[in-house]
C-alpha cells in the first residue's frame, strides 16, 4: 500500500473556493458507509435508515457514548454527515474516506447559516434532523489524515462551516441510494 502524505494548513486552505461551491440545497449522496464494529466499514450503495436504528447494519446503538451519564447512544448523534468536497481533499483518495467514520457523504453546504439545528433533510424516501450536538474533528481523524486536517476542519471557519460534518436523527426511516437528491424541507416531515 502506497504511503499518503498528509496535506499542510496551506495545501488544505487552498481548497477552501472548492468547498465553498458546494450547493445550498439540491445536494448530491455521494457516499454511504456502514460500520459493523469498531473500525470496520462496509462501502454500501443502498442502505436503510431506521427511527430506532440509525443507517441499519451500523454499530451506532451498540458504542458507548462517553457524552452520557450512562453511556447510551444518543440519539442526536445518530447518523453522521460529512461534506464530500472535504472529505475528498482532506482524504485525497475516495477508498480513504470511509476512514473518516462518517455514514454519509453529501455534496452539500452542511454550515450553520444553511442547516441550523433542527433543519431537515430528504435523502431518497428517508428524512433526517440536524442536531445542536457538534461534530469534530478527534485523535482518530488526526492520525489518518494528519493534524493539519484536524485543525483545519476544527478552526473557527471550519467550525462555521462544518468542515468536519454535523450529527442528525432519523425522523423518517426509508431508503437511501448514491445519487439521492438531498434536500432541504421546509415544514416538518413529507409524507
Amino acid at each position: 500500500m502506497e504511503a499518503v502524505k498528509h496535506l499542510s494548513m496551506t495545501e488544505l486552505e487552498a481548497g477552501m473556493e472548492y468547498i465553498h461551491q458546494s450547493p445550498k440545497d439540491n445536494g448530491i449522496l455521494r457516499m454511504i458507509v456502514r460500520r459493523p464494529a469498531e473500525n470496520e466499514r462496509e462501502v454500501i450503495a443502498r442502505g436503510e435508515l431506521d427511527l430506532s436504528d440509525g443507517l441499519v447494519g451500523d454499530n451506532w446503538r451498540t458504542r458507548d457514548s462517553k457524552h452520557r451519564p450512562d453511556r447510551s447512544a444518543n440519539v442526536n448523534t445518530q447518523i453522521t454527515v460529512m461534506n464530500s468536497r472535504t472529505i475528498e481533499l482532506v482524504a485525497q483518495a475516495e477508498g480513504r474516506w470511509s476512514l473518516a467514520g462518517d455514514q454519509l457523504y453529501v455534496d452539500m453546504d452542511l454550515s450553520h447559516e444553511n442547516l441550523p439545528p433542527g433543519a431537515r433533510l430528504t435523502i431518497g424516501s428517508a428524512v433526517i434532523e440536524v442536531s445542536a450536538d457538534p461534530h469534530t474533528g478527534c485523535r482518530k481523524f488526526s492520525s489518518r489524515f494528519g493534524l493539519d486536517a484536524m485543525k483545519f476542519v476544527n478552526s473557527g471557519e471550519g467550525k462555521r462551516l462544518r468542515l468536519r460534518g454535523i450529527n442528525t436523527r432519523v425522523v423518517q426511516g426509508g431508503t437511501i441510494r448514491v445519487g439521492d437528491r438531498v434536500k432541504k424541507v421546509d415544514g416538518g416531515i413529507i409524507e
